[in-house]
């Protein structure tokens, strides 16, 4: 492993006008690596080897799909029409130690800046950040943001069923409102669900229970006044925000019974103010384009999670086709809006 202090993304590649034309296949419409995947999971070989050698894991125990290669996912985003994903980094273990989790957030960073180095153009990163454990989230944010390079920051929607926005979080938040960061975001399971399971027997997490934890996040964040009390940081919401447009109406009527009330105004702007990006395939974008701009639409694949199928024969045709979203909306989906977001992708 190369160890390294300091991480720039080359430019990416400019070339083409974005994925609007019909063509004969899924792919084949799209301007070869123009798009920016802001959702690409990455499970570093180097901590898989580190946490089995520990017994934090199991041999055998990660799905098959956290084991595939960076080569791996340089085919999948050819095909696609990617030219640079964000690494989404997942080390999902229970660590005996600050100072263990500490190393396992080390070796995670330090194997994102080699791949990042080591395909110029292709990685930029988010580090990952264990909420739970404030005093390793700012060692975190330090290294990762202020030494590393990295595009923002990972987090989830709960850890150990406290949610975003909640108060224990305000330490770590300041210190990222400083750093101006991007605040990615993910659902976990849900309290009370051991790792893995789902609240319905045989209905996967992914289908709703994710969904639902995201909104649940979301919600906490508008309550609380996050981004009020925060205002430099920028939060993206997975999948679309879950259900977030889907009951935003009904937030702005009830809202008033939550502890503390919510304005139907903050609910409005709040909307407007989160990111959202398209990792799923996303429900019709009529339903987040009520409450939302386009110009607050992030383009994610949720691979290698997502299997490689799912997004060039379900998620890009739909996106494609969508009646809701022009031309212009799917070029800054597919990439502007990420570019204005996070400039650095951009940089040589």
């Amino acid at each position: 492993m190369t160890r390294t202090d300091t991480v720039t993304v080359a430019a990416v590649d400019r070339v083409g006008t974005g994925p609007h034309g019909a063509g004969p296949g899924p792919v084949a419409a799209h301007a070869p690596q123009s798009k920016i995947d802001m959702h690409h999971h990455f499970c570093a070989p180097e901590w898989r080897e580190w946490a089995e050698r520990h017994e934090l894991i199991k041999p055998g125990q990660l799905p098959p799909w956290a084991r595939l290669d960076t080569e791996a996912a340089i085919g999948f985003m050819d095909r696609a029409g990617i030219a640079t994903a964000v690494l989404k980094p997942m080390l999902p273990a229970r660590y005996g130690s600050s100072a263990q989790l500490r190393e396992a957030v080390n070796i995670t960073l330090q194997s994102m800046v080699e791949v990042a180095t080591s395909h110029p153009g292709r990685f930029a990163f988010y580090a990952p950040l264990f909420l739970d454990d404030p005093d390793t989230s700012s060692w975190t944010v330090r290294r990762g943001l202020g030494r590393l390079g990295a595009a923002g920051v990972n987090v989830t929607a709960n850890y150990g069923g406290v949610y975003l926005g909640d108060p224990s979080y305000d330490r770590v938040f300041s210190e990222l409102n400083d750093h101006g960061a991007v605040v990615d975001t993910h659902p976990h399971n849900l309290p009370g669900c051991p790792p893995g399971t789902s609240t319905v027997p045989g209905i996967p997490n992914f289908m709703c229970d994710f969904l639902l934890d995201t909104t649940r996040a979301a919600v906490n964040m508008i309550s609380r006044r996050t981004l009020d009390r925060f205002p430099d940081i920028s939060v993206i919401l997975p999948h679309a925000g879950g259900f977030l447009p889907y009951i935003a109406s009904r937030l702005r009527a009830l809202g008033r019974f939550c502890e503390p009330p919510v304005d139907p105004g903050v609910v409005r702007d709040y909307l407007r103010r989160f990111y959202y990006d398209t990792a799923g395939p996303m429900a019709g974008a009529a339903a987040l384009l009520e409450h939302v701009s386009a110009d607050r639409v992030l383009f994610g694949t949720d691979w290698p999670a997502g299997p490689a199928d799912t997004v060039t024969e379900l998620a890009l045709p739909a996106l494609d086709s969508d009646p809701a979203l022009t031309p212009r909306q799917l070029q800054c989906i597919y990439r502007d809006n990420a570019l204005r977001l996070l400039p650095q992708l951009a940089t040589v």
